[in-house]
Formats: C-alpha cells, structure tokens, sequence
C-alpha cells in the first residue's frame, strides 16, 4: 500500500501567499516534503505530532529531547562561566578551551591526532556544522549522497546548496538497518562531491559497521569525494554495538569532515554546543561559511562543555540508562503488537504497525493518541516523498518501504515509558 508523506496529507492551513516570496527556501521545504501542491507550506510532522500530544494529553515519544538536564557539575560550570564574565563574543573559530578539548577527547576515545587550532572548529550545535559545510563544499551540479531515510536537515540544506540529492536505503533486518554496498557504490559516481553519514543513525538506530564504513568510504575515494559525518550520538551505543569514526579508516582523515555536538552526549540539546574536525583547508573552507551564518555562539556554555569533554564517565553512565530504558520500551511495543528492529545506538527505535493492521504510519500516528494516549512520528517523515522530482510512479522507494514504520523514543524517565507501555497496551487488547 502506498503511503503518503505526511506533508502532503496534512488539509492546507493558509491560502497561497500572492504574489510568491521568491529564494532557496521554497526548495527548501519541497525537500524536506513541506511544500503543499498548492504552494503554501506545512509544518513538519514533529511539530503536528507535539501539538497533537499537547491537545489530547498523550505521551509524547515522536521527539527525541530528554526529560531530565544533564549532569549538575556540568550546570555549575556554565553559571560559574557566566559570573566570570563569559558573556560577549567567544572566538569565531570557538574558545581555545573547548577547541582542545576535542582534540583530547578525539585523541583518547579514537586515536585521532588534531591541531585545535586550524583543524577544530565550533559551531551552534551539530545543524549549523552540517549547514556550513554542505554550503561550503557542493553546489549547482553536484550530488550529495545520504542514507534514507535521512535527518531532514541534511535534505534541507543540500537543497539550499542547490545541490543534487542522491540516496543510498538502509534496508530493515533481524541485526538492524543495513547498507547494500551494491547500493552504495551505484550511488556513488562522477558528480558526487560530498557522502554524508549519520552513525549512530537517526532515526533507525542503526551502528554502521566497519565494514559497511569501508564500502563508503571506497566509494568516495574512487570518485574523490569528501565524506561528511554526523555523529552526534556518538557515545550512545548499546550492546556489542562499536562506534567507528570514518575518519578512522585508513586513507580518510584527509577527506573526512567528522561533526558531532554536546547536546546528546551530555542531555544538554538546548545548549547547541557543537563542532567539526578535519584537515585545515577544508576547515577554512566550511569556517568561510559559517562566519557569516552564526558567527558564534554559546559563550558561557563553551567553557562547560570543555570541561564535561573530560569526563568518560558521565556518557557511559547515560548510554547504560537508555539501554535499559531502550530494552523497556521496546518490551512493551512487541507485546503490544509491534514489529521491532531493537536499536544499536541513537534514542529511538522503529516499530512497524502492520501487525497491528496499519499499513500507513502516517495514520498509525494520528490515531495513536486516541487508540492508546501516545504519539510517534511516522518514519516516511524521514523519506523522499512519494512523488517527489525523480520519483517514478509505483516503483520500490524508501518511503513505500517503510511506510508501516513509527519511530519512538525511550529518551525519557522510566517512569514516562512505563506510563507508555502500559497504554499501549489497549493496542493488543482492541485487536
């Protein structure tokens, strides 16, 4: 069955503007599946699944930001930066501080040899690094390869670039979402300029392993592409699950744009506190960029952030939690009827509802709060739409595959999850 994108279904809330406000944006949301057939833009999915929440009392599990702060230590440095008088512009490229900071932390956790001062650059959080690097680096007439589904950022901004958007699939198994490499290296040709890579991934869960990092990072060599990776929840793995940077891999520190954040790592996501590493020309590059997005950012969370980058036991005290809170969840989704591929890494897990008869998660979703007081967010929202450029009619795409699929996330107290749990069963008992 066919599913729609959930942009597209939702009834339009504003008549067309006239005339037309002309730019990148309109490219923009027909990316990310905003852009309505009769010109005016929908909110996104994760803002009418909040809403929806809001409105019927139901528990939000559609999106992924923790219920509880970080660790208080880590507070306290922030308001001691404040008091110090860490209050103006901090540096462009970051305070020297933090810049050394992840040096150290990628030296220690991965082996990793970085200049702070000219390979080492700190940006408002993960999105802006994704931002400014896609902008710096492609353009008109280049590909942009992801995985599908994808964080919707990553389309947004390839279509601000005015780049072309190529998608490798991520296929469901019984051992997680996996790459093809076939799929891979047919993705991957002359045009390609940037492979962006998000593991842990967002929002399957999946820990791609060396191998599959091989085969991309193969790939970009043999077309001499740069790979850009998002791995913010670098730190979250679960199991035997092992993070391996791509800038790891031999022969790809010199062609690999490594981004990551403190948001997750650290509970701290309304901080945006991020940053990127790589050789220093295309750091000058990406910093060119990004000057002239934000500048900078953050001043008094920087130092903290530096100073949480210390502490190896904080993040591995929150992955343990999530593994338990992840194992909860995903418990109660099974016996309530659910498919589940149980997640490696990230806060979410992908349930399927066909079991249940639901054939459209997009429907799932909306039913949800009404069938058991708990909200998702469909994983077609994650997809190229049905219909979009380049989409032929009935043929195999991501979107149709997966279009039974919620994504849920256990990123919330124990508490709230068995609230959860325990409405979801009305699931199982209504069927």
């Amino acid at each position: 069955m066919s599913t729609p994108h959930p942009a597209a279904s939702n009834p339009p809330q504003h008549p067309r503007s006239s005339p037309q406000v002309p730019g990148r944006w309109r490219a923009a949301a027909a990316a990310t599946g905003l852009l309505r057939a009769d010109g005016s833009v929908a909110s996104t999915i994760f803002a009418e699944m909040t809403n929806l929440a809001a409105r019927t009392g139901a528990i939000n599990l559609g999106q992924g930001f923790p219920d509880v702060d970080g660790p208080h230590a880590i507070k306290q440095a922030a308001i001691r930066a404040i008091e110090d008088g860490y209050n103006q512009y901090p540096p462009g490229t970051g305070v020297p501080e933090l810049r050394r900071a992840v040096a150290d932390h990628q030296r220690r956790h991965y082996g990793l040899d970085l200049d702070p001062d000219t390979e080492v650059l700190v940006t408002t959080g993960a999105t802006e690094a994704l931002a400014a690097t896609v902008l710096a680096l492609a353009g008109p007439g280049d590909e942009v390869v992801t995985l599908e589904p994808f964080y919707d950022s990553h389309a947004a901004v390839i279509a601000l670039a005015g780049a072309t958007h190529v998608t490798v699939p991520l296929h469901p198994t019984p051992d997680g979402f996996r790459l093809d490499p076939a799929q891979v290296r047919a993705a991957v040709g002359p045009r390609t300029r940037l492979v962006l890579v998000n593991t842990p991934h967002n929002p399957t869960g999946t820990v791609l392993t060396r191998a599959e990092l091989q085969v991309v990072a193969d790939a970009a060599r043999s077309v001499d592409a740069i790979v850009v990776t998002d791995e913010v929840y670098e730190h979250l793995v679960y199991d035997d699950a092992v993070h391996v940077p791509v800038a790891t891999l031999p022969g790809m520190a010199e062609r690999t744009i490594t981004i990551s954040s403190a948001g997750k790592t650290f509970s701290f996501t309304g901080w945006k506190i991020g940053w990127l590493h790589g050789p220093a020309h295309l750091v000058e590059a990406v910093r060119t960029v990004k000057q002239f997005l934000t500048y900078t950012s953050g001043s008094p969370f920087q130092p903290a952030i530096a100073q949480a980058l210390a502490d190896d036991e904080a993040p591995r005290a929150l992955a343990a939690s999530l593994r338990d809170r992840r194992d909860l969840l995903c418990e109660g989704l099974v016996a309530a009827g659910f498919e589940v591929v149980v997640p490696r890494g990230t806060y979410f897990v992908v349930a399927d509802g066909a079991p249940l008869g639901f054939d459209d998660g997009v429907e799932l979703c909306r039913r949800l709060p009404d069938l058991a007081g708990v909200v998702g967010v469909p994983v077609s929202a994650f997809c190229r739409a049905p219909g979009a450029p380049g989409d032929v009619p009935d043929s195999p795409t991501t979107a149709r595959a997966l279009a039974s699929r919620v994504r849920f996330t256990f990123v919330k107290r124990e508490d709230v999850l068995r609230d959860a749990v325990g409405r979801l069963r009305a699931l199982r008992d209504g069927r």
